[in-house]
């Protein structure tokens, strides 16, 4: 699993797998899935980072793992 952020683009992409996307579909305003050809989830891309996340220092990232 990979996270960029591109902060020129004001958005987070978080990649699920290194299959290439096949098609994309907006979710939720700003909130795109992309899929493989199965039809399975390979990444998220969230757009307008900086307005739903105003106090994210988008340099530091904190991961927290449930098992």
């Amino acid at each position: 699993m990979k996270i960029r952020v591109d902060q020129q683009a004001d958005a987070l992409y978080l990649s699920l797998s290194d299959e290439p996307a096949h098609s994309s579909e907006e979710v939720s305003p700003g909130v795109i899935l992309d899929y493989d050809e199965q039809h399975r989830v390979v990444g998220i891309e969230v757009l307008h980072l900086s307005k739903r996340v105003p106090e994210a220092d988008l340099c530091r990232l904190s991961f927290e793992s449930v098992l």
